[in-house]
């Protein structure tokens, strides 16, 4: 048995609760994994809302929170390929089994090994936000020089987006509240603070002609002040609001499989992506870690240490 956090049934954060689990059983293209660095999500708490089907893997109540992890891989199902026990690993807890948790099982196919040097804590934040930051700018494919705006830059996926546009030599203006400001600056972002600016007056007066790409993670009524300052709409890309494809835009197409996962590490590796961790959060303290992230005033990435 093991402790785990998670939800009796769909609704608020009143649903959460610790509960003794069994070990799960890693089924076929699955590996069971020791917890010991679990990332922090607005998707956990839309899974726990109901607002999200389809990625509980058709598991019965009470679920375990957590869509992303590091740790160790104590047992292999079936079909499992690339992975052996005693392997340090990342990545997506894609069939159900959760991450807040002492134990868990990860998707095979959706798991890769950290690399030396790259520590768990690191490695837990990069499935979510570094593999959609790679997915955001290869859609986008913006030559360097390029200017874009990353419409709510704070967050742990905006900061990864803004870090690799960065690096890819790309003019980085970002948008979020007061809060969200130092972190931002501190990767090269030219920051506009919606809570003191017109969102829409400054960006128009920091690029005049247009950006060549703009990257929403805000959606809603901010997607549709910021998408027309685009030269191209189609180079609109949406994280979260899939309304964009009415605006002209793209929602972006996400790959979580291993060689996407191996890149983020490549990068974390090479200093290009950085996570900005702001806060270690135990196990126990887990009802903390996810009301910071769904209140959204949380900048970069929380993670949660179970070992």
């Amino acid at each position: 048995m093991g402790q785990a956090w998670g939800f009796s049934r769909h609704g608020g954060p009143e649903v959460q609760e610790f509960f003794d689990r069994p070990d799960p059983e890693p089924g076929r293209g699955e590996v069971l994994i020791r917890v010991d660095v679990a990332g922090v999500n607005p998707l956990d708490h839309l899974l726990r809302s109901g607002l999200v089907d389809g990625l509980d893997g058709g598991r019965p109540f009470p679920r375990v929170l957590g869509m992303e992890a590091a740790g160790t891989v104590l047992a292999r199902g079936e079909d499992v390929n690339g992975l052996e026990v005693g392997d340090a690993v990342f990545g997506f807890a894609l069939t159900g089994g959760g991450t807040y948790a002492e134990m868990t099982v990860l998707s095979a196919p959706n798991t890769a090994r950290i690399p030396e040097g790259l520590s768990p804590t690191v490695a837990a934040t990069l499935p979510v936000a570094g593999t959609t930051a790679i997915d955001v700018l290869d859609q986008l494919g913006l030559p360097t020089g390029a200017t874009v705006l990353v419409n709510g830059v704070g967050g742990g996926v905006g900061l990864a987006v803004a870090q690799l546009a960065v690096g890819h030599g790309l003019r980085v203006i970002g948008t979020g509240s007061t809060a969200k400001r130092k972190h931002a600056e501190a990767v090269g972002v030219r920051f506009i603070d919606y809570t003191a600016e017109d969102v829409a007056a400054a960006a128009r007066e920091l690029a005049p002609d247009g950006f060549d790409g703009i990257v929403d993670m805000v959606g809603g009524a901010s997607l549709r002040t910021v998408a027309p300052l685009a030269r191209d709409p189609r180079n609109v890309i949406a994280v979260g609001d899939m309304s964009v494809s009415d605006l002209g835009g793209r929602f972006v197409e996400r790959r979580v499989d291993r060689e996407n996962l191996e890149r983020s590490a490549r990068l974390a590796l090479d200093g290009v992506l950085a996570p900005v961790i702001t806060a270690v959060h135990p196990l126990s303290d887990a009802p903390a870690a996810l009301a910071a992230v769904e209140n959204g005033h949380i900048s970069g990435k929380v993670v949660i240490k179970v070992t």
